[in-house]
């Protein structure tokens, strides 16, 4: 190891980066008012954040310029908190600047808690959720929960998730989830289409041959290369077709992948000092526009926000020192989110 990537125990943090505020921890925690929610719509921290804006990129062929963090809704809507701590959460996020929010229907209360803040906000947001099925019929009662709970005549994007455990033919038959998108997209209530989810590139590679796809969101992350390889199998040909990208599960995910989901003390792969160069990965990636990451609570939600305000590409020798960091770990990951192929 060297000086660009300090040595650090194995015990490790939080999936959404519990303890990252120990990053400049007396700097962060002035600014936040030791990390508590005073960070408010129209408050003076939330001038001096938005004073210091997150970049933005492109989103492939949408046009649409998204902050290059996104808010991940899944782990505080999928928690123990009410729907006011989720929305107070939630809120101070999107008071940073933050305007890509992606949250989905099986996110426990997420969407309600949105629901409380996204009519004020609307017009600056870029709204992402998310239909779990194959099929047009239960896709059209899941949007319409999503429609009613966040308060919204129309959203950004709809993603077909879990894209990896489809049935590719079923989600292409004429009574299918892409079809029934497509109509709603062609009807002015959804702007893009994408598809999201965690295994089985060869599922995105059919599903993009379509070419009605227009944005992707995978797993990327430096672990997860060496298992899964959305970078290798699937970005290519997002780049292809200039198929927005969102990168997510950057810092490698929960300990234990999926059972853990809900369990946040059980702490994530990545440890604090190594978040800001797991982001950076995977920004760096060329078509890669965002990164979505889901915080448990306010500290992390804040301390998020700060790595991908202070983001810059890693030099040669971080990116190696991190693939090779990543290398060692992927044997004890395994394909801990379903088969590959």
């Amino acid at each position: 190891m060297t000086s660009d990537t300090p040595r650090i125990p194995r015990d490790r943090s939080d999936a959404a980066c519990r303890g990252c505020g120990r990053l400049d921890r007396r700097d962060f925690l002035r600014r936040t008012t030791a990390g508590t929610g005073l960070l408010v719509a129209g408050s003076a921290a939330a001038a001096d954040w938005l004073a210091d804006p997150l970049p933005t990129r492109t989103l492939g062929r949408t046009g649409a310029k998204v902050t290059v963090l996104g808010l991940g809704t899944a782990p505080i809507g999928e928690g123990p908190v009410d729907v006011d701590e989720a929305a107070r959460i939630f809120g101070a996020v999107l008071d940073c600047g933050v305007n890509l929010v992606d949250t989905a229907r099986i996110y426990g209360n997420a969407e309600d808690a949105l629901g409380h803040l996204i009519p004020a906000r609307r017009e600056r947001l870029f709204l992402a959720t998310k239909v779990s099925t194959d099929s047009a019929e239960a896709a059209e009662r899941s949007l319409a929960e999503s429609f009613r709970l966040m308060k919204t005549d129309t959203m950004d994007l709809v993603h077909i998730h879990s894209a990896g455990s489809r049935n590719i033919d079923r989600v292409l038959d004429d009574d299918g989830v892409l079809n029934y998108l497509v109509r709603q997209k062609d009807a002015g209530r959804i702007r893009f289409i994408g598809i999201s989810g965690h295994n089985r590139p060869a599922n995105f590679l059919r599903l993009l041959e379509t070419e009605q796809i227009d944005v992707v969101m995978p797993v990327i992350n430096y672990a997860d290369r060496n298992i899964y390889a959305f970078e290798e199998k699937v970005l290519p040909e997002c780049r292809r077709q200039n198929v927005g990208v969102i990168a997510m599960k950057v810092y490698v995910g929960i300990k234990g992948g999926f059972p853990n989901h809900r369990r946040g003390h059980v702490g994530c792969v990545t440890e604090p000092e190594r978040l800001p160069h797991a982001l950076a990965y995977a920004l760096d990636l060329d078509g890669v526009a965002a990164a979505v990451i889901g915080p448990y609570t306010m500290e992390q939600a804040l301390a998020n926000v700060e790595i991908a305000r202070h983001y810059k590409p890693l030099t040669d020798r971080q990116r190696d020192e991190l693939l090779a960091y990543g290398r060692e770990l992927a044997p004890e990951l395994g394909p801990r989110y379903g088969p590959v192929v």
